[in-house]
């Protein structure tokens, strides 16, 4: 089961930040997946009893035994086999064999972001002048790999005054009991995150959803085990992460060639678009102004990244280009949607082909306002509905 937990760590520094963004002006929110998103609140984490919910943990393992399900690890997949535009199974590489499966209803792929339209592309399902440049006849002429969106962010730090409980729990001989009692009984400080807060702002009063996300963390980078007389601790810090949710710039993934052993070509374009930059700059500054407020005033020590000398916005921007990285949410490079710019229909079926679905985040038409993780889940469980032939739920209808 997908378990999902409020944080363990009731750290004062958390309390601290929520009351600083009371004081910056924005609400409390008691939970950013219920009525409103828009504000700092607790962190939500896919946990279950002390332990990671994993998609692999929650839907994998316990279906390993069902007789009609094989794994096969060490096996590269490098194409779907096409009869016309009907897809018939897949062809995989395994300890120098080519083996091929075929499939007795349909050929669902979820290879990801990036491999999902590789396949795709190396099967003939593409955009028809890149493949024909590839030296792959086009089956189907779609805009697979394009529209590939991430969550961009960057990391603003300070020190801390005095030494916080994730420190505290870092010493070796600590660290190493809580490992175990964490793996033994899912509990203790190894199952606890140095973190518990999100908060998510618009920085627009007209914005529809949410363009700025904060992250908190509540350990530095640096954080490290350490121990009395042998390795000294760190220096504690903490910091904030101001995530652009909603970039204005696409991206694209192309083939270098016909050979699937081959990486693709990943062009992010980060930063194409006129409207990014500045609004991650309008984050930062808020980021920064909410860590400021006086309720952290016990806890901030010197800002050390990217330090008070960073004011004006040429130099604001410019760390920016030079520190952002993503949010780890690649997405959208087979958009599901009625379209020309789609590659899946409703049903995540490709568009013009038959007995083929793709359901993973590739499929998601645009970012949603935070972390994709319990969304590229739902996808999943909406999928194996539709495949199931399962009716959907009646629409709900008020008392």
């Amino acid at each position: 089961r997908v378990g999902v937990e409020w944080p363990r760590s009731r750290a004062p520094l958390f309390d601290a930040w929520i009351e600083a963004g009371k004081a910056a002006g924005y609400p409390f929110t008691p939970d950013y997946n219920g009525k409103e998103q828009v504000g700092f609140g607790r962190s939500q984490s896919t946990i279950h009893k002390g332990y990671r919910a994993s998609a692999a943990n929650a839907f994998l393992k316990p279906a390993k035994k069902r007789p009609n399900l094989t794994i096969e690890v060490g096996a590269m997949v490098t194409r779907v086999l096409m009869e016309g535009t009907r897809a018939t199974g897949i062809e995989y590489a395994k300890d120098g064999m080519t083996i091929r499966v075929d499939a007795g209803r349909e050929v669902i792929l979820s290879g990801g972001v990036i491999n999902s339209p590789q396949l795709l592309m190396l099967s003939g399902i593409g955009p028809a002048e890149h493949l024909k440049d590839m030296g792959i006849r086009p089956v189907a002429d779609l805009p697979v790999g394009r529209n590939l969106q991430d969550h961009l962010a960057v990391l603003l730090m300070w020190n801390r005054k005095g030494a916080g409980p994730f420190l505290h729990a870092m010493r070796a001989d600590r660290m190493s009991l809580s490992m175990v009692q964490a793996y033994l009984f899912g509990t203790g400080a190894g199952t606890v995150l140095p973190g518990g807060l999100h908060a998510f702002i618009k920085t627009r009063p007209e914005l529809a959803v949410p363009d700025i996300q904060f992250l908190f963390r509540g350990a530095p980078p640096g954080a490290r085990l350490w121990f009395p007389g042998i390795s000294p601790a760190y220096q504690d810090g903490f910091g904030i992460r101001p995530v652009l949710l909603h970039p204005d710039s696409r991206g694209q993934i192309l083939l270098r060639s016909a050979d699937p052993r081959d990486h693709v070509r990943i062009m992010p374009n980060f930063f194409s678009a006129p409207s990014d930059l500045p609004t991650l700059r309008e984050g930062f500054k808020r980021a920064r102004d909410s860590v400021y407020q006086k309720p952290l005033d016990p806890y901030r020590g010197e800002e050390t990244a990217p330090g008070v000398n960073v004011k004006s916005d040429a130099d604001i921007d410019a760390w920016i280009r030079k520190t952002t990285i993503t949010a780890h949410h690649p997405s959208c490079t087979c958009p599901m949607g009625a379209g020309p710019d789609t590659v899946l229909d409703p049903d995540l079926k490709v568009r013009g082909i038959e007995r083929l679905r793709v359901v993973d985040a590739s499929s998601m038409p645009d970012l949603v306002s935070g972390n994709i993780n319990a969304c590229v889940l739902m996808i999943a469980e909406k999928a194996a509905d539709m495949i199931r032939g399962k009716p959907p739920l009646p629409a709900a209808t008020a008392a």
